[in-house]
């Protein structure tokens, strides 16, 4: 499979502030690969890297298997999308999306050709000669997208593109952006630091924090297994203890289970492949859908105890319990299955929960 995208120990310094540290990573062709992190973290500082407009301090950028040292922005085979979509409002659709080619002095039938192939691809047919003002915010974006795509581009990058848009259009575009590129077939490099968008659209996401990748995965395997205590508060939401190790048994090849008791001085069991000493402090994680409400008596491993219910977070499907256990301050949050009605359950109720231990998720503290 030929690699659209090499990034190659990339490093990029301001003064003494390294705002990308030493980044690696390849994408390959008609792949969607996604840069996930905070306001600050340098994914930013990185597609500009990639697009040109800033050169790297030290290491190597190829597209396509050709280095882009030295290339200026309007030479690399790359094009870019921003928040603020810059579409000409004087201009009508048809126009916007053939700037690019008439600046590069293609043929009058060539550009109104490659226009109309281009919105029928993003579908928009028949949508040349309407005014930018007179697009929805969805329409607007993917007239955004038929002007970079139609220039034919090794690589798209898209600079947080949906942030902008309303809650139910940016649900929307998610879905269809990833039915688009899938439609395609262009190379996309999208940055986010919505992690929702990340892995609804994204082949492989890289989790970027304070200028390095934590991880490069797929969106299940970042959410089901992440690899740092970062990854694991970033991605999705955790329930977080702190403790100890008091005790570790061998299980079974590979495998130990962890007796940990929290800084609250409750007591798990965790099924773990790593290996703890006891006595070690832990960080421990566990995903509010891996909490069980008043389980059965006759599920084995489970971690028990009991919450006082400190109120219901209704989000439909979403829906969720804030609840704290009984011989601690520590706030949990319980997601609520849509297979059972809970509707029995009131503020200051008290619950049983469990969990099973191969659910929760220990990392040494730092």
């Amino acid at each position: 499979m030929q690699i659209a995208l090499s990034v190659q120990n990339v490093i990029k310094k301001f003064g003494d502030f390294t705002a990308v540290d030493n980044v690696s990573f390849e994408v390959p062709d008609g792949g969607f690969f996604s840069i996930l992190g905070p306001s600050g973290c340098g994914k930013t500082t990185l597609l500009r890297m990639i697009s040109g407009f800033i050169e790297p301090s030290a290491g190597r950028i190829e597209i396509r298997g050709r280095d882009m040292a030295g290339l200026s922005p309007n030479k690399r085979p790359v094009n870019l999308i921003f928040q603020n979509l810059a579409l000409f409002p004087m201009m009508s659709v048809a126009e916007n999306v053939a700037f690019g080619l008439q600046r590069r002095r293609e043929k009058k039938e060539v550009i109104e050709q490659k226009v109309a192939e281009i919105l029928a691809r993003v579908g928009l047919p028949g949508f040349g000669e309407k005014k930018i003002h007179q697009l929805s915010g969805g329409q607007k974006q993917r007239v955004a997208i038929a002007r970079c795509l139609v220039l034919e581009p090794a690589v798209l990058l898209l600079d947080e593109p949906l942030g902008a848009l309303d809650l139910k259009l940016r649900e929307q575009m998610k879905v269809e952006l990833k039915k688009l590129q899938a439609q395609v077939g262009t190379t996309f490099v999208y940055i986010t630091h919505d992690q929702s968008e990340a892995l609804v659209m994204s082949d492989k996401v890289a989790v970027m924090n304070s200028g390095r990748f934590e991880q490069i995965d797929t969106p299940p395997n970042l959410y089901n297994n992440p690899k740092t205590p970062f990854v694991a508060r970033f991605v999705g939401d955790n329930n977080t203890w702190s403790g100890r190790i008091i005790a570790c048994t061998q299980e079974g090849p590979g495998e130990i289970v962890a007796e940990i008791e929290t800084a609250e001085g409750e007591r798990f069991r965790v099924r773990s492949t790593d290996r703890f000493a006891p006595g070690a402090g832990v960080d421990l994680f566990l995903r509010p859908e891996s909490m069980l409400i008043e389980p059965d008596a006759d599920i084995a491993d489970l971690n028990r105890f009991q919450v006082v219910v400190k109120s219901i977070l209704f989000d439909g499907a979403n829906s969720r319990l804030l609840a704290n256990p009984l011989t601690a301050d520590t706030e949990l949050l319980i997601a609520l299955p849509q297979n059972r009605q809970y509707d029995y359950i009131q503020p200051g109720d008290k619950i049983a929960i469990g969990w099973h231990a191969q659910a929760g998720i220990c990392f040494p503290k730092v």
